[in-house]
C-alpha cells in the first residue's frame, strides 16, 4: 500500500508541473482485495474492480512487468484501465528500466484519461527525414547519446545502413545519456530526470512514424490534451502552496448483498410478463449469483411488498428457497418505482445497518412520473442500482439510477418470448474481480419454431469452463418440447433427466461434476402444430482458479447518441489479461420496435478498430431504425484452438535498454524471453454469449432519409517502394462508414506530411481512375510511379487518401504514409561506415508482453556480449 501511495503522490506533483499548473490528484480510493483478512477498512460506496482506473494484478504471461493502458478508442478518447504488476510496484531495480513509478504513472495516465498515444514505435524505431537524415522515431530531438552495435549485422563494430531501405540494419541501438537538458516528451522518455513536459505544437516531431501522429492527425500530445474537457475553463494555478499531496481512502468490499426489486404491474410488457420474469429471475438465483452472496426480494406495482429478507446463498437448497419467493401473479395496473426501491433499501439496511456497496436490481417496464421523489435519496444512499428496462413504454428516467450510481443498465424489447430478459439477468455479475466464481454464459439461442420443427444447435464447452454447467430450455405451450442433449462422447440426456416446471415452462439440467470438454449437441422439438418460441441457455463457471476462463465483455462508444453520428460497438475477448485472436464475433442490436440488427465485428486494425490483434473487436453502427432504447448482445465463437497473443500491442511504457553515465555504458537486463505455458484453450474452440447493456438514440428522422454517411477513415495506409514504383496498401472502407463499397479514391502526394494534412487539395494528385474499390474490409493494393522528389540519394514521398461514396461524400483524410526510395551511392563500401543523423536516435527494444494489477482513482488492490560503440555524428548518409 505504501508503494501505491508513494507512486501516486509523486505522480500528482509531476502531473501538476507537466500540465502547467492545471491538474493534480486530490483524492484516491484504493480497493483492498476481499481476501485480505484485515477488516478495518471503509466500505466502498459505488466503487468496484471493473470500474477502476488502475488495476494491480499479476502478469498473465510469466514474464515482464511493463505497465500498459488498454486503449481501444480513437485519439482523444478515454482508455479502459491502466495495469501495473505487484513486482513493478515493489521492485526498485525496475526503475532503471522504466523510470520512477510516479513518472510512469503520468505517462500511462495521459493514455487513459486524454487518449494520446506513444511517440516511439517498436516496429519502426528509425526513419529517414526529408533532409536525408536517419532519425529515431520520437518526439523532441534534443536528446544526446551514443550508438551501440550488438549483432552480427554490425560488421567491424559499426552501425551500418541497409542499402535497400536507407535505414540502420538490425542490431543498432541508441543509448541515451542519463543526464540531459531536454524537457520533453513524457510520451517518449519519461524516465529521464530532465523530461517534465509533453511535446507541444512548437517541438512536436510530425515526421516520426509513430502512433501519436497516425492516430491524432499529426497533432502534438499537448494539443490533444488541451482539448480535453478537463481543461475547459481551467486556468493555471500560480500559487503552488495550495497543492497538497492527495488523500487516500482504503476501501474493502464485504459480502455481496443484492436485493431484487421486481415490477409486477399489469402495464409491464403484456400478459406474459410474470412468466418471463419468473424464468429469468429464477435462472439468476439458481445459476448466476455467486455463492455466499446475500439476496433479498421485493415486488411492487402501486405498492411494494417484501417477499423475503436477506438470505445467504450457502447451498443449492437456499437457492431454491429464494426462487420460491418469486412472484407468480401480477399486481395492479399502476407502477410505483419508489416504493420498490425504498423497500429494497429497507431489506438491505436491516441486514447490515447501512447499504453502502450493496446492489439493487431494478426490473421495471411501467410508466411512473414520480420517480424524481426518491431519486436524490436513492443515488446518495450508497447502493449501486442495476436497471433492466422493459418495453418502449417504460419511464425515460429509469437509466438515471444506474448512471448516477455506477450500475449496469439493460434494455429488453417487448418481444418477451425471446431470451433477452434471460440474457440481461445473466449479465449482472459480481464486480469484485473474482472471475473464478462468476457465471459464464456459454449459449443463448432462441427461435420461433414451426409446428413439429426443431431448434438444433451445437455448443462447445472448452477446457477453461465446465464447473456448475446448466442447460436451461424454455417454451410457450402447456407441454414442454422434446429435448435431447448429447455430450462429446455420445452420452444422451432427454426430458426425464431435466427438472421440468410446467407452470413457468422451464426445463433445467445441471451436468454432474465437470462437464466434458468438446461439442455438445442439443435439439428442442416443437411437438405442437402451431409455432412457438423455444430457447436454450447454457451457463458454466471456470474449472480452475489458476487458469482464467475465456471471457467476453461488450460495450458501445456512447450511452446516448444523436443521429447521424455513428456508434462503435466494442467486444473484448480475453483469457485473463491476454487477448484471444481469431474469434468470430457477432453483435445483435435490438431496437424498441423492429427486428434485431446483426453486425459482424473485426479485430483488423481498420475502420473502427484502432489496433490490430489486441483482442478487441469492433464495428460501426449507424443504421438506426428509430429513436429510443437499444439493447446489445454478442455471440463469440471459434472452431479451432486459439492461442492467446503474447506480444501486447497496447499503449505501454518503453523498456529502456540502458544509459550512458559518466562516459560509460550501463546496460539493463535484457527483456525476459516469452515463456509459453499452458494458459490456452487446448481442445477445439469455444462459445460465449454476453449482454452488452443498452444505449439511447435520438433525432432519427422519419424515413426515408438522404445519404449522410461518408466512408470511414482509412487508418492503415502503408507505402513501400519496389523498383521505381510506390506500392500502397490499405483496408477498403465502405460506401457508408465500413459497410458496402466506396465509389472511388482520391490519392495525393507531397514532400511534407503537413501539406497533405492542411492543404490536401493543393497537393499532387495521383491518377487512380483504374482503381475499382473493393468491398469494405478487403485489402486494396495500388501501384503508381511518382514524380521526382529526389534530394541527393533519398526520394521521400508522403501519401494520403480520401474515399468517396456515390453521393460524393468524402471520408476523413487517411493516416499519412511515407515511402522512402533509397538510391545507393556509386561508392558504397561498408561495414565501417559512420552514419549520420542530425539529431539523436533511440532504439525501442523488444516486443512488449504487457500483463498486469489493481490500483485506481478508483485503485483496486487485489554476462553480456562485448559492445562496440560509435559516437553520434552529423554527417550525411553515405
Amino acid at each position: 500500500l505504501c508503494a501505491h501511495q508513494e507512486m501516486i503522490t509523486e505522480a500528482s506533483f509531476y502531473l501538476f508541473n507537466a500540465t502547467k499548473g492545471r491538474v493534480h490528484f486530490r483524492s484516491v480510493k484504493i480497493l483492498i482485495p476481499p481476501t485480505w483478512t484485515e477488516k478495518s477498512y471503509e466500505t466502498p460506496k459505488h466503487e468496484s474492480y471493473d470500474k477502476a482506473d488502475v488495476i494491480v494484478a499479476p502478469p498473465y504471461w510469466k514474464h515482464g512487468d511493463d505497465p500498459y493502458t488498454l486503449q481501444p478508442g480513437a485519439c482523444g478518447n478515454m482508455g479502459k484501465y491502466i495495469h501495473f504488476t505487484p513486482n513493478f510496484l515493489v521492485n526498485d531495480n525496475l526503475m532503471d528500466i522504466y523510470g520512477s513509478r510516479g513518472r510512469v504513472f503520468v505517462h500511462e495516465w495521459a493514455h487513459l484519461r486524454w487518449g494520446v498515444f506513444d511517440e516511439y514505435d517498436s516496429d519502426r524505431p528509425f526513419y529517414v527525414t526529408g533532409q536525408n537524415q536517419v532519425k529515431v522515431t520520437r518526439c523532441s530531438s534534443d536528446l544526446t547519446g551514443i550508438y551501440v552495435c550488438e549483432k552480427k549485422s554490425c560488421t567491424d563494430g559499426s552501425c551500418v545502413i541497409n542499402k535497400l531501405t536507407g535505414l540502420f540494419k538490425e542490431g543498432c541501438a541508441f543509448i541515451h545519456e542519463r543526464n540531459q537538458t531536454a524537457m520533453s516528451s513524457l510520451m517518449y522518455m519519461q524516465s529521464l530526470s530532465s523530461v517534465a513536459e509533453f511535446c507541444d505544437e512548437h517541438n512536436h516531431n510530425r515526421e516520426a512514424p509513430n502512433l501519436q501522429n497516425r492516430m491524432c492527425d499529426y497533432r502534438s500530445t499537448w494539443e490533444v490534451i488541451q482539448n480535453s474537457t478537463d481543461f475547459k475553463n481551467t486556468l493555471p494555478v500560480t500559487n503552488t502552496s495550495h497543492i497538497t499531496p492527495p488523500s487516500f481512502s482504503l476501501l474493502q468490499k464485504r459480502d455481496r448483498m443484492i436485493c431484487l426489486a421486481l415490477d409486477i404491474s399489469k402495464t409491464t410488457a403484456g400478459g406474459n410478463w410474470i412468466n418471463r420474469l419468473h424464468q429469468a429471475a429464477e435462472l439468476y438465483l439458481l445459476q448466476i449469483v455467486e455463492e455466499n452472496s446475500y439476496v433479498g426480494i421485493v415486488t411492487f406495482s402501486h405498492i411494494g411488498e417484501i417477499k423475503t429478507h436477506m438470505r445467504q446463498i450457502v447451498s443449492g437448497d437456499v437457492r431454491k428457497q429464494l426462487a420460491s419467493y418469486l412472484p407468480a401473479a401480477p399486481g395492479s395496473k399502476r407502477t410505483n418505482v419508489c416504493a420498490g426501491l425504498q423497500l429494497a433499501s429497507e431489506v438491505i439496511r436491516k441486514k447490515d445497518g447501512n447499504i453502502y456497496g450493496s446492489e439493487i436490481v431494478l426490473v421495471t417496464g411501467g410508466q411512473d412520473g414520480h420517480m424524481k421523489n426518491c431519486f436524490s435519496d436513492t443515488i446518495n444512499s450508497g447502493s449501486v442500482i442495476h436497471t433492466i428496462t422493459v418495453g418502449s413504454s417504460a419511464a425515460k428516467e429509469i437509466e438515471h439510477f444506474s448512471k448516477e450510481t455506477g450500475g449496469l443498465k439493460f434494455f429488453v424489447p417487448e418481444r418477451l418470448d425471446f431470451s433477452d430478459l434471460l440474457d440481461a439477468f445473466s449479465g449482472i455479475l459480481s464486480r469484485s474481480g473474482d472471475t473464478f466464481n462468476q457465471s459464464i454464459q456459454i449459449e443463448s439461442a432462441s427461435d420461433s419454431t414451426g409446428g413439429y420443427k426443431q431448434l438444433h444447435r451445437t455448443v462447445t464447452i472448452d477446457s477453461t469452463v465446465g464447473r456448475e454447467t446448466f442447460f436451461v430450455a424454455t417454451w410457450q405451450t402447456p407441454e414442454p418440447p422434446e429435448i435431447t442433449l448429447f455430450d462429446p462422447h455420445g452420452k444422451g440426456y432427454t426430458n426425464k433427466d431435466f427438472d421440468i416446471d410446467s407452470i413457468f415452462h422451464v426445463a433445467r439440467l445441471q451436468i454432474p461434476g465437470i462437464a466434458e470438454t468438446g461439442e455438445w449437441l442439443y435439439t428442442l422439438t416443437n411437438t405442437h402444430l402451431s409455432p412457438q418460441v423455444l430457447t436454450m441457455t447454457v451457463t458454466s463457471r471456470a474449472v480452475n482458479s489458476t487458469i482464467p476462463a475465456v471471457a467476453v465483455k461488450a460495450h458501445t462508444s456512447k450511452d446516448t447518441n444523436d443521429y447521424p453520428n455513428p456508434m462503435v460497438v466494442y467486444v473484448q475477448v480475453s483469457q485473463g489479461f491476454s487477448p484471444v485472436l481469431g474469434a468470430n464475433v457477432t453483435a445483435i442490436i435490438s431496437p424498441e420496435n423492429g427486428d434485431p440488427i446483426s453486425l459482424e465485428l473485426f479485430d483488423s486494425g481498420a475502420g473502427s478498430d484502432i489496433v490490430k490483434n489486441d483482442g478487441i473487436y469492433s464495428k460501426y453502427f449507424f443504421s438506426f431504425p428509430g429513436n429510443g432504447r437499444y439493447s446489445l448482445k454478442v455471440h463469440v465463437q471459434a472452431n479451432r484452438t486459439i492461442m492467446p497473443q503474447t506480444a501486447m500491442p497496447w499503449s505501454h511504457v518503453l523498456y529502456i535498454p540502458g544509459y550512458v553515465e559518466n562516459g560509460k555504458i550501463k546496460m539493463n537486463p535484457s527483456r525476459p524471453s516469452v515463456i509459453k505455458n499452458d494458459l490456452q484453450i487446448r481442445r477445439g474452440g469455444f462459445h460465449r454469449t454476453a449482454a452488452g447493456g443498452s444505449f439511447i438514440i435520438s433525432a432519427v428522422p422519419v424515413g426515408p432519409y438522404a445519404d449522410v454517411f461518408p466512408p470511414c477513415k482509412i487508418i492503415d495506409l502503408d507505402a513501400r517502394v519496389e523498383d521505381d514504383n510506390v506500392i500502397l496498401s490499405w483496408t477498403a472502407p465502405g460506401d457508408d462508414f465500413d459497410k458496402g463499397r466506396a465509389a472511388g479514391y482520391e490519392i495525393r502526394t507531397s514532400e511534407t506530411p503537413l501539406e497533405l494534412r492542411d492543404n490536401f487539395y493543393n497537393t499532387t494528385i495521383v491518377n487512380a481512375s483504374s482503381l475499382s474499390p473493393e468491398r469494405a474490409g478487403y485489402k486494396e493494393i495500388f501501384a503508381f510511379k511518382p514524380g521526382a522528389f529526389t534530394t541527393e540519394n533519398i526520394t521521400i514521398i508522403y501519401v494520403a487518401i480520401r474515399a468517396i461514396d456515390e453521393v460524393f461524400l468524402h471520408s476523413e483524410l487517411s493516416n499519412i504514409a511515407q515511402a522512402v526510395m533509397f538510391i545507393p551511392p556509386m561508392d558504397s563500401s561498408t561495414s565501417n561506415m559512420e552514419f549520420s543523423v542530425s539529431i539523436i536516435l533511440l532504439l525501442v527494444f523488444g516486443l512488449l508482453a504487457v500483463v498486469c494489477l489493481t490500483a485506481s482513482t478508483t485503485f483496486c488492490l487485489l554476462k553480456k556480449k562485448d559492445k562496440k560503440t560509435v559516437l553520434e555524428t552529423s554527417t550525411k548518409l553515405l
